[in-house]
């Protein structure tokens, strides 16, 4: 079973209402990291300073740390997601390691899969596989990276049964011709990663965990957690739905040191919006002049569920968010300048957890 090692979710009918008795201590709790190249750094800096967060990480009890795939992006060092995995896992023991995603659309199947056999094979039951069917970068990047194949995301859910059919032929004979090795066999867990409802959907149909990115699309959160646990389909993987959800959370000993940090993260949004993507930028004192009312709305349309603040802000904020979500599992983003700062943020946040 993929996630023997991870299913608690207690019974519960899928369209009940969502009772919010769980606490923060009952749940899991995991990393996102977008490994940002910081202004005047290098993406070899962003790389150490990843590892040094990966092991704080595993030693403040985070359950996984996971890598996103981005292309053509000044301030996000993981494009080479496995590698990133790969220098991870080697520099950890007992994490697990995985994509937040890989966007399967950009990749012939057969190579994810063995790419994420060999990590399976150098660090056993410690590898994770999400999956997700955007492109992570602009069209024209995305037509450099696929070429002929030029899929737009319409053929996922086929390449997505192609990817699981390496890992386990039984699931799809048409693939029995070409094996991958390694790859075939192994029991890597597939999640599907979505911000709409379509992956949620299709994880529920297929028995499969689901992570929905909240931390950039909050206002379709619940109802894609509803849709996924509506349609879900017990399977050999899983016999009852677990949802993980993503959420930014920029921590301090004060909010208002808190809402400073946060300003990298809301500069390196503006500059997306923008369409001039930049590494990410010290904080700044006067963030609120840079916005125009629309830049504005649109910053609060797609961070505004931060949660930005003290311990007790956090674990406040936390809570409340558990609640109206009953998420099985969270998963943390924090895009802060500097690293030390970075690195007690999450330690507030594994603080708030363990409790």
């Amino acid at each position: 079973m993929y996630l023997a090692a991870v299913v608690y979710y207690f019974s519960k009918k899928v369209d009940e209402d969502m009772n919010g008795t769980k606490q923060l201590s009952d749940i899991k709790f995991s990393l996102l990291d977008l490994a940002p190249i910081l202004q005047g750094g290098t993406a070899a800096d962003s790389f150490k300073n990843t590892l040094d967060l990966a092991k704080h990480a595993e030693k403040w009890g985070f359950t996984r740390y996971w890598l996103a795939e981005h292309h053509n992006m000044p301030g996000i060092a993981s494009s080479a997601t496995s590698i990133v995995i790969g220098h991870v896992a080697a520099g950890t023991s007992t994490i697990r390691v995985g994509s937040g995603g890989i966007m399967l659309p950009n990749h012939a199947p057969l190579v994810i899969a063995e790419q994420f056999g060999t990590l399976e094979s150098l660090f056993p039951g410690r590898i994770d596989l999400g999956l997700g069917r955007a492109p992570g970068t602009d069209q024209v990047t995305a037509y450099a990276l696929r070429r002929e194949r030029r899929s737009d995301g319409q053929d996922f859910p086929e390449q997505l049964d192609e990817l699981r059919a390496y890992f386990n032929p039984e699931l799809n004979t048409q693939y029995k011709s070409v094996r991958a090795i390694p790859g075939e066999g192994l029991n890597i867990p597939i999640w599907l990663l979505g911000s709409s409802g379509y992956s949620a959907q299709l994880a529920g149909q297929l028995g499969l965990p689901f992570s929905f990115a909240s931390h950039f699309s909050p206002e379709n959160t619940l109802g894609a957690l509803k849709l996924y646990r509506r349609n879900f389909q017990p399977s050999d993987v899983l016999q009852q739905p677990y949802v993980m959800v993503g959420v930014n959370i920029i921590a301090a000993e004060t909010d208002e040191e808190a809402q400073l940090l946060a300003t990298s993260m809301q500069q390196q949004f503006l500059n997306l919006f923008r369409n001039n993507p930049s590494p990410l930028l010290p904080p700044v004192e006067n963030m609120e002049s840079q916005l125009s009312d629309y830049e504005k709305m649109l910053l609060d349309s797609r961070i505004g569920s931060s949660i930005v603040g003290s311990p007790q802000t956090v674990r406040s904020k936390l809570q409340e968010f558990l609640d109206e979500t009953d998420a099985d599992e969270m998963i943390v983003n924090a895009q802060i300048f500097n690293h030390t700062k970075r690195l007690r943020s999450f330690e507030i946040v594994s603080e708030a957890f363990n409790r």
